[in-house]
């Protein structure tokens, strides 16, 4: 087999496929490999570029090729899809990973470390408790409204909730007595994440510089720290808000408004927030609307020219 220069790797659970072309993107190999195979297989290659979607598992074995001498840059799916040149196959993503890598245009994802990863995890964890008591939540109070109880929503009022639910005849105690047991682990699980988090933006040298602005709390601090990459890359707090899909996409809609005299005249108006980047993280970022302190990343990423010290709020690790 010649040398290759470039790979594309299709990631999967057990068989992955690969697409190596040589300097003058001639197909040199195409094969696939079983999950056992695939670090024997890139161990026995020169160095060369291997590329990836950035999708489940995708860190991981950029690390470990890394590991073996490779440099490894993952993509994002998105911008690999217009390379794909027929019906989806494994061997036409990776033969599309191939193309993508290598255009001087493509912008590729930072790999995260094991560390980040872990930290990343907390916040997935206890997002998914969250959803899960909510969930429960939305149970209980489904269930005593059929018998007339009404409760005031916001998990606050929970304990309201669970007094009301002891008045409820006996046959239907038990059920809800199950949902409440349900409900009061859920949350002693989230306080236990909470605290694990809290104990890793304490050891975050990133983390805890967050948490000194106005309206950076623990939760944002440690899951900004844990999810941006070495914020050196970025020009500006402008783009690693849109990096992280914080930000308004930069245009402006024309519209039109009815005039006092009656007529129709034209008008601009700010577009809606982007939709692309991380939702979980977007859940932490509200618009600051002036009333109160500012939101997470408002304040960590806000970018304002009559403000030079928020203008460079983003640099954390300083010049």
């Amino acid at each position: 087999m010649d040398k290759p220069i470039a790979i594309g790797l299709d990631l999967a659970k057990n068989v992955f496929q690969v697409h190596g072309v040589d300097a003058e993107g001639t197909l040199v190999c195409r094969r696939q490999l079983r999950r056992s195979q695939v670090l024997a297989f890139f161990s026995r290659l020169e160095p060369c570029l291997v590329g990836m979607k950035a999708c489940a598992g995708a860190h991981y074995w950029a690390r470990e090729l890394t590991a073996v001498g490779h440099e490894v840059r993952l993509m994002p799916p998105a911008y690999v899809k217009p390379y794909v040149m027929r019906g989806k196959t494994d061997a036409v993503d990776a033969e599309a990973i191939c193309e993508a890598v290598t255009r001087p245009t493509m912008r590729f994802v930072p790999v995260k470390s094991a560390d980040r990863q872990a930290a990343l995890l907390d916040h997935k964890a206890r997002d998914f408790l969250v959803r899960q008591r909510t969930q429960i939540v939305n149970a209980i109070r489904a269930h005593l409204g059929e018998f007339g109880v009404v409760v005031a929503k916001g998990i606050l009022n929970v304990d309201r909730l669970l007094d009301a639910a002891c008045d409820m005849p006996d046959a239907a105690r038990p059920a809800l007595d199950l949902l409440a047991d349900q409900l009061r682990n859920t949350q002693a699980r989230i306080e236990e994440v909470t605290t694990r988090i809290g104990e890793m933006q304490g050891e975050d040298a990133l983390a805890r510089r967050l948490a000194t602005v106005p309206g950076v709390g623990t939760i944002s601090s440690s899951a900004f720290a844990a999810t941006t990459p070495d914020v050196a890359a970025f020009r500006s707090a402008r783009d690693d808000a849109a990096w992280l899909g914080v930000r308004s996409v930069s245009r402006t809609d024309r519209v039109p408004a009815r005039t006092a005299a009656g007529s129709f005249q034209w008008r601009e108006r700010k577009a809606r927030a982007d939709l692309k980047g991380r939702q979980s993280f977007r859940g932490l970022t509200r618009p600051h609307r002036g009333h109160g302190p500012p939101s997470p990343a408002q304040a960590a990423l806000s970018w304002r020219h009559d403000e030079p010290a928020c203008r460079h709020a983003f640099k954390i690790d300083g010049e």
